[in-house]
């Protein structure tokens, strides 16, 4: 597979041979969604918390006695059928992570990248510098590259200017390979990548 290689200005500058077995072939959606549901579970927070009827405040006294007052027997304020009880089974705080291969999420990006250059939305660029970290120099850039919102830049080590450039952009992104995920990668409308960054990616994912 040969994609081309494009200059800030966009303009093509040559070509780059990408390999079959790593960026072509059959996409499985299926290791995508694993890797994608991984990461998310391992955003969650997990402070949520409801409160049982042992720590809801009240008294722990009988209401009234159990029998000859015509009304239901019950034994405590903090009783969870009641409006100032506890709550039955309700959320705790918790961790949501859980391990998962790393080939498993080695394949998550494989196949995101794969889905990524099958449907025409990777674009591979020699380098991404900006001379300056202002905002207005990065969109330029977008609109030279005719980029839109949700655009994702990988780098082998991005420019510290760009990356400082772009955090006042909502949607677009500027990612390490070594950070790069295939949650990043499905959820960007365009990936700007630039040669040693595919290289790179590459060796990482044929391994």
């Amino acid at each position: 597979m040969t994609v081309d290689v494009f200059d800030s200005r966009n303009e093509k500058v040559g070509a780059l041979e990408i390999s079959d077995e790593v960026f072509g072939g059959r996409v499985n959606t299926h290791v995508i969604w694993e890797a994608v549901v991984h990461q998310n579970a391992a955003d969650r927070r997990g402070t949520h918390g409801t409160k049982t009827r042992g720590q809801v405040r009240g008294t722990g006294k009988k209401p009234w006695r159990q029998k000859g007052t015509g009304r239901a027997r019950v034994g405590s304020a903090r009783n969870p059928l009641w409006r100032t009880g506890g709550v039955v089974f309700g959320p705790q705080p918790r961790d949501y992570s859980y391990r998962l291969p790393k080939k498993v999420v080695r394949g998550g990006l494989r196949a995101a990248l794969r889905q990524s250059f099958q449907d025409e939305v990777v674009m591979v660029v020699e380098q991404l510098v900006l001379e300056q970290p202002r905002t207005r120099h990065a969109v330029e850039l977008l609109d030279r590259l005719d980029l839109g919102v949700k655009t994702l830049f990988v780098d082998v080590s991005p420019d510290l200017n760009l990356s400082l450039a772009v955090r006042n952009l909502t949607g677009v992104k500027v990612l390490p390979t070594s950070r790069l995920s295939a949650r990043d990668v499905v959820n960007a409308n365009r990936v700007v990548m630039t040669r040693g960054a595919v290289e790179r990616l590459e060796r990482v994912l044929a391994s």
